[in-house]
């Protein structure tokens, strides 16, 4: 019976004094409750609205990303001591530029401000807006032609440290799910796999950065055991001379970041970070090959080679064949987002979750991490003995011109056709990207035909060509071994349609 009724009865008995102060109480106690909920509900939906969720109820990786640096402090303060050195540094090491004196001291004091901001309003944004304060200040050396070693090398060092605090250590925490693609018979994202391509960036640093203290003249020479002074003739030619920075230099820069690209995150990038893995494929295969191209040309515009350079864009080459996989994990996960409804933009910036059930094929045919130290870090890479046979082909047509005493067109053709030949054939060693031996087929056309349309060109060495040219034609068709499984991108990996009428694929 409400208390309503209860009023409204004539014939009932009046409630006592106290009895009519408890319902009160309760009445009021139930709207203030009512009222609470209401403001709970309404809260949530605005939490709803400020985080988006996954189909789980947990927060996405994007906004667990920007919670992290708020909830471990202890690296901003690392980072506004960094600042404070940068402040001290120019007077302290004699940086004798201008503008490089003020960019560091600048430098510095957006440290110590983007820390606070961390710090005191909870921005994780602030962190790592000192994330990229970190990548200027390993470009600003070679932006300003730092006058001294020291100044390079502190600013280098200091900027390092600054995005290992801002965003390495800050990304280091596990996110949750699983860790292997849909339709994947391994995680392209484990740390095995990614460290060769750490250990490829930390060599390519360094070999950039000892060639860029010349080109700033910090050293009055460059080792090279293979060509002489050929290190010396590119690093000074005009194509350097070209670039308004040292371009060695800026290779350093590169490989800096690659490396540091290569610690960021945990296994489940590939879904957790799409837009790191992203970046990390853009810096690494169009940027890498551009730099791969610059070397291949050496011989051509600067008539000599660079060992350092070879070595580097070698390294490169195998940096791309390792990176290709985790690209395409990541490049299906956003499709798959946006087709599950999300904004590219979304699905881009935020990354997601799957469930048990998707992940992976099954447990027959899923690769478990650990179980194959030495052979988990090339996963997903394999050498058919005919791609490695294109490989030394190509090697051996690069050198042909000093071998048979070639010169002009035919040496220049021997160089530039021989080392894309072996770019493109170490690059199909990646099994998603195996169709990329095909591009050998046109390459291998041209030495065959252009020897017996120069003149001049000695006939030992044009049978040569055409020899090596047919070898690398008939090798470039068979597709070898694919022992792994990529959630569908095997059908574009093998240029499937092309392989179902190719008798020599196996």
């Amino acid at each position: 019976m409400t208390n309503d009724k209860r009023h409204n009865d004539s014939n009932e008995e009046p409630e006592p004094d106290e009895l009519r102060e408890k319902h009160s109480r309760t009445d009021g106690g139930t709207r203030r409750a009512d009222a609470d909920s209401s403001q709970n509900e309404e809260s949530s939906g605005r939490d709803q609205d400020d985080i988006e969720q996954n189909g789980n109820g947990s927060m996405r990786p994007g906004d667990m990303m920007l919670s992290h640096p708020t909830e471990e402090i202890w690296p901003q303060y690392a980072v506004i001591s960094l600042g404070l050195w940068l402040l001290a540094s120019p007077p302290t090491l004699g940086y004798g530029n201008a503008l490089m004196t003020w960019s560091t001291v600048l430098t510095g004091l957006v440290l110590i401000a983007l820390a606070g901001i961390t710090i005191y309003w909870e921005s994780g944004y602030a962190n790592y807006a000192n994330g990229f304060v970190g990548l200027w200040l390993v470009f600003s050396p070679i932006a300003f032609w730092a006058p001294t070693a020291a100044a390079y090398a502190n600013n280098s060092l200091v900027g390092v440290m600054v995005i290992t605090f801002t965003v390495l250590i800050v990304m280091r925490s596990e996110m949750e799910g699983p860790a292997v693609p849909p339709g994947w018979s391994y995680n392209p994202s484990t740390g095995a796999q990614r460290a060769p391509l750490i250990a490829l960036g930390i060599f390519g640093f360094f070999a950039s950065w000892y060639m860029a203290a010349y080109q700033l003249e910090y050293i009055t020479s460059v080792w090279d055991p293979l060509y002489g002074s050929g290190t010396e003739q590119i690093l000074t030619s005009k194509v350097s001379a070209a670039f308004p920075v040292s371009d060695a230099g800026l290779g350093a820069v590169a490989y800096s970041v690659e490396a540091l690209m290569g610690f960021m995150g945990d296994r489940r990038r590939w879904r957790t970070m799409p837009w790191m893995v992203a970046f990390f494929g853009v810096v690494v295969i169009p940027l890498g090959f551009v730099q791969v191209l610059l070397v291949i040309m050496q011989p051509v515009m600067v008539g000599t080679w660079c060992t350092l350079c070879l070595l580097s864009a070698f390294g490169m080459l195998w940096m791309i064949s390792l990176t290709i996989d985790e690209v395409v994990a990541m490049g299906q996960y956003v499709v798959r987002l946006m087709r599950q409804g999300d904004s590219l933009w979304t699905a881009f910036w935020m990354g997601g979750m799957i469930s048990e059930e998707e992940s992976g094929i099954d447990e027959t045919e899923t690769r478990s991490i650990g179980d194959s130290p030495v052979s988990e870090p090339f996963w997903g890479v394999s050498i058919p003995w005919t791609l490695l046979t294109a490989m030394a082909l190509g090697v051996w047509f690069m050198l042909s011109p000093t071998i048979f005493g070639t010169s002009g067109i035919m040496a220049d053709s021997s160089h530039l056709v021989g080392s894309l030949i072996v770019s493109f054939t170490v690059i199909a060693t990646a099994e998603p990207a195996r169709g990329i031996r095909f591009l050998n087929i046109p390459l291998a056309v041209w030495i065959i035909i252009v020897p017996w349309l120069i003149a001049g060109v000695p006939t030992i060495a044009a049978i040569n060509a055409t020899v090596t040219g047919t070898l690398v034609l008939i090798l470039s068709i068979p597709r070898g071994p694919i022992a792994d499984r990529y959630g569908g991108w095997e059908r574009y990996a093998t240029l499937e349609s092309v392989d179902r009428l190719n008798p020599l694929s196996n």
